[in-house]
């Protein structure tokens, strides 16, 4: 929640105004607000945040709304994954 200089709250589509034009502004392409959110899931899953942190973080009563709705898989992190699989396999098979 995102208060105006007098303390009442920020009108949706006025905050929405203000962050388009810092976003412009600095050459970045706008995106939802919202977006936003799934970023930040994506980010703290890619930095080892643990979930039961970034369902907090987020405000949701349940960590599969974190992880099924707002985390996304990032490709590094993908590719990472699929290295590590083929070095065990690999070690696999010199063994046998």
């Amino acid at each position: 929640m995102f208060a105006t200089r007098t303390g009442r709250p920020v009108e949706p589509r006025n905050l929405y105004r203000s962050f388009t034009r810092v976003a412009e502004s600095a050459g970045l392409r706008v995106i939802r607000l919202h977006d936003a959110r799934h970023g930040t899931a994506t980010l703290l899953t890619a930095a080892g945040v643990a979930p039961r942190v970034e369902m907090e973080i987020l405000g949701h009563s349940q960590i599969s709304i974190t992880m099924d709705a707002y985390t996304h898989v990032v490709q590094d992190t993908q590719r990472e994954a699929m290295s590590h699989m083929d070095r065990l396999l690999r070690r696999r098979r010199i063994r046998e």
